[in-house]
């Protein structure tokens, strides 16, 4: 018996099957791929898919700027996205303009009195060097490959044979300005060191190296187990003689010592005969501070003199006198490292005062970090401890706040990070009333208004933070610019980015004026012919005549500390570029940084003329130094300014202070004739430029950033030493007819302005007049 089997299609299978409960659903439409109305820049290069969003999600994986450049609107879609971005662009600008304002008005609202909250300091916390040039920013920046960075320059600073970095701020930064200026338009290759002053820097280049014969060597054993050998050892009388100075200089304006427990730890160290005593760092450094301002004091102890010719400096300039007790004081110092004590700590200071007098800017700026950390080691930024005697808290609180000063005026002057970073610290200002300044060890008169002589230190710390902020926002403002910052920027935009730097800065300089108003009248030299202290109306001095030296010299130092930060607070709006829109808020700061180098030198020249309160005073030179080189820089970017025939003036009335200062140092000299050698080449371009072309024939700096403006020596100068530079297009000697006017001065001026022998003829900066060598000689000849 057979089974029979019925085959049957598929389709009939599945056509008997059960009907499903729910019809089929037809297949779905095949997405629309989304249009995108343009691809970023970067992904349109690289042929990319891009996206609509900004940035795109391709420019977010590799974590790199988004930008499209300029659309042209076609399409109303492709035109409402352009309003929207537009207007949330709008929105985003709206809420950082609100938190700025309120920003400046709670930093108007605080007083003096309250100590200031500076922002996050230059990168406190980060390194520089010579390839990274020193980070400007947030403590948060750090690790951010993105973070930003002022400009800075690389210059060998006194002679010295190794190059070192100086920020935005400093004086050397501006001088490569001015040198860049000049090389520019009077077609030379001068390279800035021309323009720095001799210097000596043989510091350790002392008699304890190489003794000479006679000397009494003896070796006295240090806590560390080596022997510091002693070369030219002073007497008990002459040790006394110079301690006695420091009471009179020093110690007003740098109160780290207490006066009666110093004296007692000196008389503890001599030996029963009396011969010789054992040694002391602190003793030391004091020491050397007082020799290196008492030889000062000698008339001839300099080189300079009135002669305009260089000198070769050696062991008796006056700003290395005492460097064999300064060295010894180092020696002494290694052993305490591990050991820190208040004693350590005002061996620092000193020492960071001693090499700042001597011109040594990097040994300054090293010691100063050597102070602050041990500061730190101490626990001296804190406030101390209740239970602690009331004579030990004030020592501890001054020691602090001198080092805050420290530190503002070298980093400041060097244009180089802060190291103490004010969010760090809970210690409170020093007392000033009658109690505790006799409580201090140092018994003077009181003054009057509760007026010590403690009240100058107040103020002057007062002075470091307003200028400070000032210096922090200004600089801060510039890193925030200098992102949309290129190299093709036009001159509207740089313009406007100058004038905003103006108007931003105006708070600060308002904050600056309010202590002014603040400093009692006991501490203010008052002014002739109805004059205001601290103003810049040039009226002379009135000069108390019977009040003690060492008040008189608070008075002073006060006054020209002040005038000497507001000339380097506003010295980055004296540009040698003319943006094409009205920028009268830089020129009005600019105008403002001539006013106090003028009225710096006018107080310089009465004091050094009339009395001895700044004799010996090194500082008081390099104040002088820096207002002359701005006050160069200023006529040369301003020659026909209503403030240019006062600075003028001034400049001509340096040489007789120079000639002062070079009683006692040797680089016055030098100063005196890099000066005048920088005001006749000033001479020569303003009598070139008419005043109704002076906005449009300056020279152009290139490339204009937003924080430097300025340019580079590398964009200017070629790298071939001895080829001449040829202007851009936009300079005047390219008209024949305002060319004319140099040619004719250059040649009545050559001898004056160039001295050059015969092997310098191949190196001087011939003019274009023909392109003919054979005819410029001749012509020259013609006009001598």
């Amino acid at each position: 018996m057979f089974t029979t089997f019925v085959g049957m299609a598929p389709g009939a299978a599945e056509s008997s099957a059960p009907a499903s409960p729910e019809a089929p659903q037809p297949p779905k439409p095949r997405p629309k791929r989304s249009q995108v109305a343009r691809a970023c820049d970067w992904c349109r290069v690289h042929r990319i898919k891009c996206d609509n969003h900004l940035p795109c999600s391709n420019c977010q994986k590799r974590r790199g700027q988004c930008s499209q450049g300029a659309i042209e609107v076609r399409t109303l879609p492709h035109a409402y996205r352009k309003i929207e971005r537009l207007e949330n662009r709008i929105r985003e600008l709206e809420l950082e303009l609100e938190g700025e304002r309120r920003g400046t008005k709670g930093a108007s609202s605080i007083g003096l009195n309250t100590p200031l909250q500076t922002p996050p300091s230059l990168a406190s916390c980060g390194g520089s060097g010579p390839e990274t040039g020193g980070t400007f920013g947030p403590p948060s920046d750090h690790g951010n490959p993105e973070r930003k960075r002022l400009e800075g320059i690389h210059v060998r600073a006194t002679r010295s044979q190794q190059e070192t970095w100086y920020g935005p701020s400093s004086l050397f930064y501006f001088i490569r300005r001015v040198n860049t200026f000049l090389n520019t338009s009077l077609r030379q290759t001068r390279t800035i060191n021309h323009m720095l002053p001799e210097s000596t820097n043989k510091l350790y280049d002392g008699p304890n190296q190489n003794p000479g014969k006679g000397e009494n060597n003896r070796s006295f054993p240090t806590p560390g187990g080596f022997s510091v050998t002693q070369g030219d050892y002073l007497t008990p009388t002459q040790e006394e003689y110079f301690i006695s100075l420091f009471w009179q200089s020093y110690h007003t304006s740098v109160p780290v010592l207490d006066e009666a427990a110093f004296k007692e730890h000196y008389q503890s160290l001599w030996t029963t005969s009396g011969r010789e005593r054992k040694p002391s760092a602190l003793v030391d450094i004091v020491i050397a501070l007082c020799v290196q301002y008492g030889v000062a004091l000698q008339p001839g102890s300099g080189q300079g003199g009135g002669n305009s010719e260089f000198h070769k400096l050696d062991s008796h300039d006056a700003t290395i006198a005492g460097r064999w007790h300064f060295q010894r004081c180092q020696s002494l110092l290694t052993s305490d490292l591990e050991n820190p004590t208040i004693f350590t700590l005002q061996c620092h200071i000193l020492s960071t005062v001693y090499l700042c007098s001597g011109a040594f800017p990097n040994m300054s700026d090293s010691t100063c970090t050597l102070a602050v950390r041990t500061a730190f080691m101490l626990g001296l930024h804190v406030d101390p401890p209740s239970d602690m005697p009331q004579r030990d808290r004030e020592i501890r609180k001054r020691l602090w706040w001198t080092l805050f000063v420290l530190d503002s005026k070298i980093s400041m002057k060097l244009g180089r990070p802060f190291l103490i970073d004010q969010s760090d610290t809970t210690c409170g200002y020093p007392g000033d009333d009658r109690e505790i300044a006799t409580a201090s060890g140092t018994i003077l008169a009181p003054l009057g208004e509760d007026v010590t002589w403690l009240t100058f230190s107040i103020h002057n710390v007062k002075l470091f933070q307003a200028a400070r902020t000032a210096y922090t926002a200004f600089y801060k403002k510039q890193l925030e610019t200098s992102g949309s910052s290129s190299d093709h920027m036009s001159e509207e935009d740089e313009g406007r980015i100058i004038e905003s730097h103006a108007d931003y800065l105006a708070p600060y300089v308002e904050r600056m004026e309010d202590w002014v108003r603040n400093v009692p009248s006991a501490i203010k030299t008052k002014r002739q012919n109805d004059g205001i202290p601290f103003s810049t109306d040039c009226t002379p001095l009135d000069i108390e005549q019977f009040a003690s030296l060492w008040l008189q010299r608070q008075r002073l130092l006060l006054e020209l500390m002040y005038h000497n930060l507001c000339i380097n607070l506003f010295r980055p709006f004296i540009r040698f570029s003319t943006p094409s829109m009205p920028t009268p808020g830089a020129d009005n700061l600019a105008a403002e940084c001539a006013g106090h180098a003028v009225q710096l030198t006018r107080i310089m020249h009465q004091v050094l003329s009339t009395t001895s309160i700044l004799t010996g005073w090194h500082e008081a030179f390099q104040w002088q130094w820096n207002a002359v080189m701005s006050l160069i820089g200023f006529i040369i970017a301003y020659p026909h300014h209503p403030s240019t025939p006062a600075a003028k003036s001034a400049i001509d009335l340096t040489s007789a202070v120079f000639e002062i200062f070079g009683k006692s140092l040797a680089s016055a000299a030098s100063a005196t004739a890099i000066s005048r050698d920088l005001s006749a080449q000033a001479e020569m371009l303003t009598r070139t430029i008419p005043p109704e072309q002076e906005l449009m024939q300056k020279v152009e700096e290139s490339p204009m950033t937003a924080t430097s403006w300025g340019a580079s020596d590398e964009t200017l100068v070629s790298s071939n030493p001895t080829a001449v530079q040829t202007p851009n297009n936009s300079t005047w000697y390219d008209d024949q007819m305002a060319a004319a006017p140099i040619h004719n001065l250059l040649a009545d001026g050559m001898d004056m302005t160039f001295p050059m022998d015969a092997q310098d003829f191949q190196m001087f900066p011939w003019l274009n007049m023909s392109g003919d060598p054979a005819i410029q000689w001749t012509y020259y000849q013609q006009q001598v």
